[in-house]
């Protein structure tokens, strides 16, 4: 789900900003953000990257007879894809410099990227062992994603014995094996934990990707969508067993870290900041949310905006039986709701029973934060994205 408005001048990466401020950046696994060069982890501020550029899919489906047996079992296809520019392998790039490619990920060979990925993350956090020099590690898992190929020893072992299941088996072991590796280098109690996901679940293909109790999934503005876990774990700072609802995006992250490290001031006054500090949430007992709002955009669209446990929906994805194949977020069409649909996420996580005209008190709350979130636009206009420039949303959501 795109956040809200960049600046005039340019985006700014957390990387970039603790780069800056003299931090070690290290980015290992998939970066999603694709070839372009100037998106590439090493031109974002990272010192280092080891990992693939694109989606996972990108490697490895065109390959698979389950998912294409038309190019797999034409030699024509599968040469015709092979002359595609885009790169077949996983690569690894210094900051600022040219990535070079590491090896071509095959079928075979992306059972075993994982194991790769976790022993180069391994092998950093033990060199920055003793060192006084902070450090930032990126570490992104290629599985538990729709195109699922466990190393051998997690094959079969979930009690549901499904290539998905077992790549969550293998995921938790490299979760455990990096948080070892911080305990045995004597970095864990000074070290931030976060993990998260970036969207739902991409149901069009279940069973080889997740799911959820929310309504829709990935490629919507439903909960299903866009609503993920988020655990952080820090000895001595975090409290263990807490849990809590409170409002947290991932723009959030970086006025939030930079604060944690002391670098507050290196956030920069030339350009709209989409995240709140929320510091005092994470570190205070049972600590709240300093985020009043969240905005749901749909690719250029604003869709919705969530106060407190009320969300009110304006245009959002079909997910009915009149425009949409099962229960996904990319089969559905783009819909204006002739008045705004208002659900209580408490009551009702499904979003299934609308209720605005009894909640009407409601309604200067998120017309006032719709006012305040579109008048952004106006100091920090709508660049263009791909050539074309993007919707001004200065408008309104109608």
């Amino acid at each position: 789900m795109p956040s809200e408005p960049g600046g005039m001048q340019g985006e700014v990466t957390l990387p970039q900003l603790l780069s800056a401020a003299g931090y070690v950046t290290q980015a290992v696994g998939k970066w999603h953000i694709g070839e372009n060069t100037a998106s590439q982890p090493q031109n974002v501020g990272f010192d280092d990257f080891y990992g693939f550029l694109s989606v996972s899919d990108m490697y490895t489906e065109w390959r698979d007879p389950h998912f294409f047996p038309e190019i797999v079992y034409s030699e024509a296809r599968t040469e015709w894809v092979k002359n595609m520019p885009f790169n077949r392998c996983f690569v690894h790039a210094k900051k600022g410099g040219v990535p070079e490619n590491v090896e071509e990920v095959t079928i075979p060979a992306l059972s075993l990227l994982d194991e790769k990925w976790c022993q180069y993350s391994e092998a950093f956090i033990q060199r920055k062992a003793g060192d006084r020099q902070p450090w930032f590690l990126y570490h992104c898992t290629r599985g538990a994603h729709f195109d699922n190929y466990p190393h051998e020893k997690f094959l079969a072992k979930s009690p549901a014995r499904h290539p998905y299941k077992d790549t969550l088996l293998e995921m938790d072991s490299i979760v455990r094996r990096l948080t070892e590796a911080l305990r045995l280098s004597g970095q864990l109690e000074d070290t931030l934990i976060f993990i998260s996901s970036d969207n739902g679940p991409h149901m069009e293909t279940w069973p080889d990707a997740a799911y959820t109790p929310f309504r829709c999934a990935k490629g919507s503005t439903w909960e299903g969508g866009v609503r993920v876990p988020g655990i952080l774990a820090w000895p001595g700072m975090i409290e263990a067993g807490q849990q809590s609802d409170g409002l947290f995006n991932f723009s959030d992250l970086l006025p939030t870290l930079l604060s944690l490290a002391g670098e507050s001031a290196r956030l920069p006054a030339d350009r709209y900041i989409d995240g709140v500090d929320q510091s005092a949430f994470l570190l205070a007992r049972d600590g709240l949310s300093h985020r009043k709002y969240h905005y749901y955009w749909l690719m250029q669209h604003f869709s919705a905006i969530r106060c407190g446990e009320y969300k009110m929906v304006m245009r959002s994805t079909s997910d009915d039986d009149g425009g949409a194949w099962g229960p996904g977020g990319f089969t559905g069409i783009l819909q204006q709701h002739t008045y705004p649909a208002l659900y209580n996420l408490y009551l009702d996580p499904k979003e299934t029973h609308n209720y605005m005209t009894r909640k009407l008190a409601y309604m200067e709350a998120f017309q006032v934060g719709t006012r305040q979130h579109l008048a952004s636009f106006k100091r920090y206009p709508p660049k263009t994205v791909m050539g074309l420039k993007a919707a001004d949303p200065r408008a309104g959501p109608n």
